[in-house]
């Protein structure tokens, strides 16, 4: 399918752009500023002080460039300095509360539950273009584009999607593949995409980053933002309550040692299990209902397929038979070729699936195995370069 990319804000449009104190949005509002835009910058007030800060040896706060942490006080003290500096108007919204329910407490109940959640997607959708956009409508500021350094692209399809006739707003990748964040925001539905654009689409990091020295930004000397970082942050965020230890098992069901919390705990992991076997072993999943750990070798943590649901299409549009596609089960990994079909629990599982889904439920079988499919992680489908829906997932194929 052919798709066509959405034109960028023109000069005399007003633009909010969302800013966090990196090279990233501070260059996309200085770009549209120049370009003769009426450029209006605001941030998100995350931290809640909630957590104590987190030294290493050198006695240097670790979390401190973490997208929620101590160092969000210098973020917006630097973004008001270059706002001010560029005659850019310059707003803090306090979304301290959506984004403890909506990303910390949900980060924690699904590791807490034996997933693997990818907090920056439910924060991109509920909260930086969620409630900071609402944030804003509140306070009577009006735009004509919200605008965000994330390396994407705003595209429509030139025909209908699925076999209709509805062109809804889609993302697409930027140019620097390697710095593609299209995963993140696959969730944020196509009528809030409408007023959405990406600047540095066009652009590589690398030229974002000379373009920035050239401009003399402070940001370009910044040490990018992270997001949880560290062990020592996920203790910290799960000192609430106490850990529940169990046994770490082997797939025969034999104990291989302790756990100390399902929690601290991902499908795929080999570093820091505290067992002594004679071959490497991984995490190959987490019964959260037994407290159980269970180890296996790598070559067993391959599955054919994976079962999605809470599933975002393209302005809610969903495909009416099989369709083929590309999917990432992860940020880090490849797109695989796949087929997705409906799912019908007690169908295609004789009645023996008693999982509570949200929603329809769709089943993706991949064109080859795939190393180590955690539950609780995004199956984002692709195609074209071109997101065409995802969803959370819930099963692994056995």
């Amino acid at each position: 399918m052919y798709y066509i990319a959405q034109d960028l804000p023109k000069a005399g449009d007003t633009v909010l752009v969302g800013m966090s104190g990196g090279v990233d949005s501070t260059l996309t509002a200085l770009l549209l500023k120049e370009k003769g835009c009426r450029v209006i910058g605001v941030t998100m007030s995350l931290w809640d002080g909630s957590i104590v800060e987190i030294k290493n040896d050198t006695n240097r706060t670790k979390i401190k460039e973490a997208c929620y942490g101590p160092g969000e006080e210098e973020n917006i003290a630097e973004c008001e300095k270059f706002c001010k500096e560029h005659d850019i108007e310059y707003h803090v919204v306090d979304v301290k509360d959506e984004y403890k329910e909506k990303v910390l407490e949900y980060f924690k109940d699904e590791y807490r539950s034996g997933r693997t959640p990818n907090p920056c997607i439910m924060c991109n959708r509920n909260i930086k273009f969620g409630a900071m956009l609402e944030a804003v409508d509140k306070l009577g500021i009006k735009y004509d584009y919200f605008c965000t350094g994330h390396y994407a692209k705003i595209v429509r399809p030139e025909t209908g999607v699925f076999g209709t006739e509805e062109r809804p707003f889609m993302v697409s990748g930027a140019t620097d593949q390697s710095k593609d964040q299209t995963y993140f925001i696959y969730r944020v539905p196509s009528s809030v995409l409408e007023k959405v654009r990406f600047p540095l689409a066009e652009l590589k990091k690398s030229e974002v980053f000379e373009l920035a020295r050239k401009a003399n930004l402070e940001a370009a000397n910044r040490t990018e933002s992270q997001d949880f970082v560290g062990e020592e942050y996920r203790d910290a965020l799960f000192s609430d309550k106490e850990s529940v230890p169990g046994d770490i098992i082997d797939l025969d069901g034999h104990i291989l040692g302790r756990h100390r919390g399902i929690e601290h705990y991902t499908v795929g992991q080999r570093r820091g299990l505290g067992v002594a076997v004679n071959y490497p072993v991984y995490v190959h999943s987490i019964d959260a209902k037994n407290n159980l750990v269970v180890l296996a070798k790598n070559e067993d943590l391959n599955s054919p397929g994976l079962i999605a649901d809470d599933f975002v299409w393209p302005g809610n549009i969903e495909p009416a038979e099989e369709i083929e596609a590309l999917v990432k089960i992860r940020l880090a990994s490849k797109p695989v070729l796949c087929k997705i079909s409906r799912y019908d629990p007690e169908k295609d599982s004789d009645g023996k699936d008693e999982m509570q889904y949200k929603g329809q439920p769709w089943k993706i079988m991949f064109a080859e195995p795939q190393r180590a499919v955690a539950c609780g992680q995004s199956a984002v489908l692709y195609k074209d370069g071109v997101i065409i829906g995802g969803g959370i997932i819930t099963r692994v194929v056995k």
